[in-house]
C-alpha cells in the first residue's frame, strides 16, 4: 500500500521560503515519477513540479527559478524561495502520476 505524506506546510510572508517534505512508503521514490502538486479553492490542482525516474526536473512557469524538486529514498521535497503570495495553496505530493497525498497548506501573507 502506497502512503505519502507531506509537511513543513506554514504562515510566510512574501519573500521568505518553505520546504516541504513528502515521507513515502510503498513506493520507489528514486525509480518512480514523484512530483508536486497545488491547490486553491474554487480552481483545478495545478502542476508545480516533478522529477521523472531518471533524474529529470521540470517546473512550471510561475515557479522556475525559484523552486527546487528534490529526492531521495525516503521521500521527495520542494524547497521554495521568494515565495509570492500567488504561491499560496494547498500542496499535494503525487507518486508515479497516480498516488496523493493529503496535502499540506502554505499561505504566503504579510
Amino acid at each position: 500500500q502506497v502512503r505519502l505524506a507531506e509537511s513543513g506546510g506554514g504562515l510566510v510572508q512574501p519573500g521568505g521560503s518553505l520546504k516541504l517534505s513528502c515521507v513515502a512508503s510503498g513506493i520507489h521514490t528514486t525509480y518512480s515519477r514523484m512530483g508536486w502538486y497545488r491547490q486553491v479553492p474554487g480552481k483545478e490542482r495545478e502542476f508545480v513540479a516533478d522529477i521523472s525516474w531518471s533524474g529529470t526536473k521540470d517546473y512550471a512557469d510561475s515557479v522556475k527559478g525559484r523552486f527546487t524538486i528534490s529526492r531521495d529514498a525516503v521521500g521527495v521535497y520542494l524547497q521554495m524561495n521568494n515565495l509570492k503570495t500567488e504561491d499560496s495553496g494547498v500542496y499535494f505530493c503525487n507518486g508515479a502520476s497516480k498516488f496523493w497525498g493529503q496535502g499540506t497548506l502554505v499561505t504566503v501573507s504579510s
